[in-house]
């Protein structure tokens, strides 16, 4: 029988940068006990994102949020929604740049993530915020 479960949790941030959420979905997924399936994952934010990305070394977290700095600079001239500040525009266009969902696999209860692989919120304005995932698992 197909089992269909979604749990919230919350996730505290401190400013920009990237926050391992991995502990916290394969928790879910244990809790949930589906053996084969898929988990899905949203964050319910417009200024947050979510990504898979390389978890073994803090220095690849730090280049990416360096590159999108670069490549959404809050500096930037022409943003008419600053409502919230000058990053307020800005988190948007990461967001939209991103992803606000991860799918991912499950095989014998676990995640299929590959080795170097975890799963972040994705934290796009510079003041603390504290974000909110929904966490749906799906399967047998």
């Amino acid at each position: 029988m197909v089992k269909s479960e979604t749990t919230f949790f919350e996730v505290k941030t401190t400013g920009k940068g990237l926050y391992d959420v991995t502990g916290q979905v394969a928790r879910t997924v244990r809790q949930a006990g589906v053996k084969d399936g898929t988990v899905t994952v949203f964050v319910r934010h417009t200024s947050a994102s979510l990504v898979i990305f390389e978890n073994a070394d803090p220095s690849a977290a730090q280049d990416l949020v360096s590159f999108f700095e670069r490549m959404v600079p809050e500096e930037g001239e022409g943003y008419v929604h600053t409502m919230e500040g000058p990053d307020d525009m800005t988190s948007h266009i990461r967001m939209a740049l991103t992803r606000t969902s991860e799918v991912i696999p499950i095989s014998a209860g676990r995640m299929v993530l590959g080795t170097w692989q975890g799963i972040f919120l994705f934290e796009h304005r510079v003041m603390r915020h504290t974000r909110q995932l929904a966490v749906n698992v799906t399967g047998v």
